[in-house]
C-alpha cells in the first residue's frame, strides 16, 4: 500500500486527494496544514457573504469520513517538519501550499499605516489567525482598492454592505463591528486597464448594483459601445455582459450614502500621508481623499523553510505539476492565482493522474507512511491538531453563532489551540 502526503488542505489539495482515492481507494493519504483548521481558501479567501461557494466543504467532509484520509493540522511542513523528512516517510508528496504573499505595489508610501495587501485584509475579515490583530484603519470617509478582479470586488462589497446585509454571512465579529463603525462616503476601485480588460466576473459585478447604501458610479465616456474584434466567443460573452452592467451603473442617478467610483485606465503613483495614509495620488496629478488603501493586484507563493521557492512568476517551477520524481504541485502554487474553486478540480485530477502513472511501474517497496511519521512528530514534540480537534473548533463556532449566521469564527491562535 502506498502512502501519499499532501501539504495544504485547501481545495486544490483536497480535490487531488479525492482524485487519487477514486482511482486507488487502497491509498493512505495524510493531509498537512500549518493551521488547525482545514479548507484553506474556502475558509479564508471566499467572501463571507458567499456561503453557497463555501458549501464545497460538505464534499470534503465526506472525503475525510472515508477512512483513508487523515488531517494533520498545526504542522508546518518546511519548518516543524522538513520536506526532506516528509519525503523519507511517504512514497509521493504533493504541495498544495497556495499563494499567500501579496504582490508589492512598488509605490512610494506603500509602507504607511492604512495601506494593506488584500491577503492580509481579506484574512482579517475572514478570521485568519495570522491577521486577527491587523486592526485596519477605517476611520476616514474614503477608501481605495487597487485592482480590477473579483477580490477587489469582494472587498468593496464587504466594506459597502450594511450590518443587516451581512447578517447571514460568517464575517468575523471584530470585522463586523469595525466596518459598522466606519463612516464611508466614497469608495474607489481602480485599475490601469479599461473595462474590457477587467478580470471580474459578471455575477460579482452585478452584486454591487444591489447594495442598500452603495451607488456604483461609472463614467459613460469610459465605456466602449462595442467589444474589440478577435475575442474568444466565451470571453466575449462575459465582457459583453460586464459592459452591459457597467452601462446600467453609468445611467443610475439614485442617491445613496456611499458612492462607489470605478476608475478605469487609472494608474496609482504614490500613497501620501504624514504617519498614515491620507491620500492616493493617481496619474494626471489628482489625489483621492482616502485614509485606507488596499492593493488587490495578485499573489505569489511564499514557501517556508526547505520547501521549493517560487520563481519569477511567483509559482513553484514544475512540468505539468511534477517538480521532480516523487514531488508534485497543484493549485495556485503550480499555475498562479487564477480561476475559481472549481478550476482546481480538473487540474488536481490531471496531477493525480500523472502521479499514479509515475508509480504504475514502480517496483520499490512502499514506505512506512503515517506510522513512522507519527513517531517522528511525537519524538520532536510537534503537537498535531487532527480532524477531531477541527470538529471541536467547528462545534464551538456553530454554538456561538448569532441567529442567521452559520458560525462565529474563532480567529485568534490561542482560541483555536484550546481545542487541542
Amino acid at each position: 500500500m502506498h502512502h501519499i502526503a499532501i501539504v495544504g488542505s485547501g481545495p486544490s489539495g483536497l480535490f487531488c486527494a479525492d482524485a487519487l482515492l477514486r482511482q486507488r481507494p487502497d491509498l493512505k493519504i495524510d493531509v498537512f496544514d500549518r493551521l488547525p483548521t482545514p479548507f484553506g481558501l474556502v475558509r479564508f479567501g471566499v467572501a463571507p457573504d458567499h456561503q453557497g461557494t463555501k458549501a464545497v466543504t460538505r464534499q470534503f467532509d465526506r472525503l475525510f469520513a472515508g477512512g483513508n484520509l487523515r488531517f494533520l493540522g498545526h504542522v508546518q511542513v518546511g519548518r516543524d517538519l522538513p520536506l526532506a523528512d516528509l519525503r523519507n516517510h511517504y512514497d509521493a508528496v504533493v504541495l498544495a501550499v497556495g499563494a499567500h504573499a501579496d504582490r508589492p505595489l512598488g509605490l512610494p508610501g506603500e509602507d504607511l499605516p492604512g495601506r494593506y495587501g488584500s491577503m492580509a485584509f481579506v484574512g482579517w475579515y475572514n478570521g485568519h489567525p495570522d491577521f486577527r490583530d491587523l486592526e485596519p484603519l477605517l476611520d476616514r470617509p474614503g477608501a481605495a482598492v487597487i485592482g480590477m478582479g473579483n477580490v477587489a470586488i469582494d472587498i468593496v462589497r464587504v466594506l459597502g454592505k450594511t450590518k443587516a446585509e451581512m447578517a447571514s454571512s460568517d464575517l468575523t465579529a471584530h470585522a463586523t463591528e469595525a466596518i459598522a463603525a466606519a463612516n464611508f462616503t466614497d469608495l474607489y476601485i481602480l485599475g490601469r486597464r479599461g473595462p474590457v480588460e477587467a478580470s471580474f466576473t459578471s455575477t460579482e459585478l452585478a452584486e454591487l448594483g444591489r447594495l442598500e447604501r452603495v451607488r456604483p458610479v461609472v463614467k459613460k465616456s469610459d465605456l466602449p459601445d462595442v467589444l474589440p474584434a478577435g475575442l474568444d466567443v466565451n470571453e466575449a460573452r462575459v465582457k459583453e455582459k460586464n459592459l452591459s452592467i457597467l452601462h446600467e451603473f453609468a445611467d443610475r442617478t439614485d442617491d445613496r450614502p456611499i458612492k462607489l467610483h470605478f476608475l478605469f485606465n487609472t494608474s496609482p503613483e504614490a500613497i501620501i500621508g504624514n504617519g498614515r495614509v491620507e491620500g492616493l495620488k493617481i496619474k494626471g496629478g489628482a489625489t483621492l481623499d482616502v485614509g485606507t488603501v488596499i492593493s488587490a493586484i495578485g499573489y505569489r507563493t511564499a514557501a517556508d523553510g526547505d520547501l521549493p521557492q517560487s520563481d519569477a512568476q511567483g509559482v513553484i517551477a514544475n512540468t505539468d505539476g511534477r517538480i521532480e520524481p516523487g514531488l508534485y504541485v497543484v493549485g495556485w502554487a503550480k499555475r498562479g492565482p487564477s480561476g475559481t474553486i472549481p478550476t482546481n478540480r480538473a487540474e488536481a485530477k490531471t496531477v493525480a493522474d500523472l502521479l499514479l502513472a509515475d508509480y504504475a511501474s514502480d517496483t520499490a517497496p512502499p514506505k512506512e507512511g503515517s506510522a513512522a511519521l507519527d513517531a517522528w512528530l511525537t519524538g520532536r514534540g510537534v503537537h498535531v491538531m487532527d480532524w477531531a480537534c477541527w470538529k471541536r473548533i467547528e462545534a464551538a463556532e456553530i454554538a456561538a453563532a448569532v441567529p442567521g449566521s452559520p458560525r462565529a469564527k474563532l480567529a485568534a491562535w490561542d482560541e483555536l489551540r484550546k481545542h487541542k
